[in-house]
């Protein structure tokens, strides 16, 4: 089984307006209303491709009840632990000429629940997968993937880890099975610039060095690399496309890789399928459909047949 851990999703709004302007009423021309965070993009994702998973993470308030209601009407599994002091998030994004955003900060975690999540995961079975993405909320220490890995070492479990900076560094002793670093973050780890494919390779390789066992760099519309702990190295340009929405593409990617990876145990497909599956986000209003990604994977590599 597949699980998903976000400590701080969203409710994620999103109102077009023509021309926004500051200080005056604006009026939206369109307004959508989407369950948000990064492990909950990778457990939609999944649930699209086929894939059975469950969603953990804190809720709160009457934001936390719509969101797990509207997983359910997606068919997603969910075991949240209920928060009592302030409310799941909302995030607003304005598209208008510019695109303005403004994130909420989430409710307040106490020592208890972080108890009650360390019992749901010391239930982990051998095999499982874990899949540890996004921020934490504030007032939760650098360390907390870190700490959970800590918990969890005794179990033979795949460990997925998509965090930025301290939260994704701290992990890598304790030898995660894929991390997902675009090439921005990566650069920001090593205090560099990172634009090309050679120079993602060479930096990916040093995360590997750190315990890393796979990392895929996602590029944005240069493609992606994954550095597999088999020693190979897949690299390729992005299929060709509109971009509509880039949110969601790189939690998109894991869950096309883990979707081709726990299915055929083979890197290259997995690369492969994960990087349209990313792609497919991004060419869609919402999130990608199985349709949407095989119908790229035919036209980049003709269709697999599993």
């Amino acid at each position: 089984m597949i699980y998903t851990l976000t400590c701080n999703p969203s409710l994620d709004y999103i109102a077009t307006v023509a021309d926004f302007t500051c200080g005056t009423v604006n009026r939206t021309v369109r307004e959508e209303l989407y369950p948000g965070g990064k492990g909950i993009n990778v457990s939609m994702v999944l649930n699209n491709l086929g894939v059975p998973n469950t969603a953990f993470g804190f809720i709160s308030g009457f934001t936390g009840h719509k969101l797990t209601a509207m997983l359910e009407e997606r068919g997603i599994r969910h075991d949240f632990i209920e928060v009592k002091k302030g409310l799941t998030r909302i995030n607003i994004k304005i598209r208008s000429k510019e695109e303005t955003e403004l994130n909420g900060q989430g409710p307040v975690i106490e020592d208890r629940q972080i108890r009650d999540l360390y019992e749901k995961l010391y239930r982990l079975e051998d095999g499982d997968t874990l899949v540890m993405a996004g921020n934490i909320p504030a007032g939760l220490p650098e360390t907390m993937y870190m700490d959970f890995m800590n918990h969890l070492q005794h179990k033979k479990l795949k460990i997925v880890v998509d965090a930025t900076r301290d939260l994704l560094v701290n992990v890598l002793k304790y030898q995660p099975f894929l991390i997902k670093p675009n090439h921005h973050e990566l650069g920001e780890i090593f205090g560099v610039s990172i634009t090309t494919k050679p120079d993602v390779i060479r930096y990916a390789r040093q995360l590997q060095e750190k315990g890393a066992r796979n990392v895929l760099v996602s590029m944005a519309g240069d493609g992606a690399v994954l550095a597999a702990d088999d020693g190979s190295i897949y690299q390729s340009e992005a299929p060709k496309g509109r971009i509509v929405n880039s949110v969601g593409a790189g939690d998109s990617m894991i869950a096309g890789f883990l979707a081709g990876y726990l299915k055929t145990g083979n890197y290259e497909h997995a690369f492969r399928l994960g990087l349209c599956t990313g792609s497919a986000s991004a060419f869609s209003e919402e999130l990608a459909t199985k349709d949407g990604v095989l119908a790229l994977y035919d036209r980049m590599w003709g269709m697999k047949n599993e």
